[in-house]
């Protein structure tokens, strides 16, 4: 757990030292600095993640169903239907960012899966928990239609 930690306050250090970085294509690929830009941007859309779910568990505790007429009942029912599928999505890509966050300490981070090739800093930028390069994907996607076609 200490070392989790530390990981995390070496980040925050970092990306604190760089403020208003950005990595670029101009720098070495996945070199200390831009891990540590990634290492922090999924630390804080985890954080993100995780707080949001503490909201919705209290007001889960605080707003019980009491609602009297049946239409409001049902309609309250279906809000928080959405709302805890939402919330299961999250916790899906809570374990996104979890795997992401592994590959970074194994140094793995920023690499296609498939190809091995590095992932354009754009595309990690936009999803910080990519694992393939855009053409991989869409071969990996195709190659997914055509079997649910079958």
């Amino acid at each position: 757990m200490a070392t989790v930690l530390n990981r995390i306050e070496e980040a925050a250090v970092a990306v604190d030292d760089n403020n208003g970085y950005r990595p670029s294509a101009d720098e070495p690929f996945m070199n200390p600095r831009q891990q540590a830009y990634f290492r922090q941007k999924l630390y804080d859309w985890k954080e993100a993640i995780l707080r949001e779910s503490l909201g919705t568990l209290s007001q889960l505790q605080i707003d019980s169903l009491r609602e009297s007429d049946l239409t409001d009942r049902a309609s309250s029912e279906t809000d928080w239907s959405i709302e805890l599928r939402t919330r299961d999505r999250q916790r899906k890509l809570v374990s996104k960012i979890d795997a992401a966050l592994r590959r970074l300490e194994e140094g793995e981070y920023g690499y296609c899966e498939v190809t091995g090739e590095p992932i354009s800093l754009q595309r990690l930028e936009a999803r910080p928990i990519a694992t393939m390069t855009v053409e991989a994907q869409e071969r990996h996607e195709r190659h997914e239609k055509i079997s649910r076609d079958d």
